[in-house]
């Protein structure tokens, strides 16, 4: 791990919107020949999303489409278009870089999420250039992501209304 925000850190993972799940995961896993570790849906109060998760070598894909016009992925891609949805830093310690970034004046789209084998934080998306961060912190690095963990995410974006 390299030191970025004063702290040892490594690219986690990648999101990228996709509009129709079956033609990206023709490219990635048929084409480039990612392999897919899971696939899931997942449903909130109001909207849904499916996700595929492949290894890329020394990080993660992972693939995300909506499942109707008001998931938060759609709207993502009716504002600013398929592509990098965000970038998952992964870090030591979430808790201690979330206090720091959040001196500095950083927004939180979410609270921590904490899983058995991994806590997560969401910065709110930058409106210059459509980022949002996730820093992740990992007890098992060979652990693939959690369904509560998942669910907890969803369902937080979902209620403020952050896509």
């Amino acid at each position: 791990m390299k030191k970025i925000f004063g702290v040892n850190s490594r690219v986690d993972h990648v999101a990228i919107a996709v509009v129709n799940m079956e033609e990206a995961l023709f490219l990635y896993r048929d084409i480039f020949g990612f392999e897919v570790q899971q696939q899931r849906e997942v449903e909130g109060a109001a909207t849904g999303m499916l996700s595929a998760e492949l290894k890329a070598g020394g990080f993660s894909i992972v693939l995300v489409q909506g499942t109707s016009p008001e998931s938060q992925v759609c709207r993502y891609i009716e504002k600013y278009g398929p592509g990098v949805q965000h970038l998952a830093v992964e870090v030591d310690n979430v808790e201690q870089l979330s206090d720091r970034l959040r001196a500095s004046g950083v927004k939180f789209a979410t609270d921590l999420i904490r899983g058995s084998n991994l806590v997560q934080i969401f910065t709110q998306r930058d409106r210059n250039s459509g980022m949002m961060f996730e820093f992740i912190e990992r007890t098992d690095e060979f652990a693939a992501f959690e369904a509560g963990n998942i669910q907890k995410l969803f369902d937080q974006l979902e209620a403020s209304e952050s896509y």
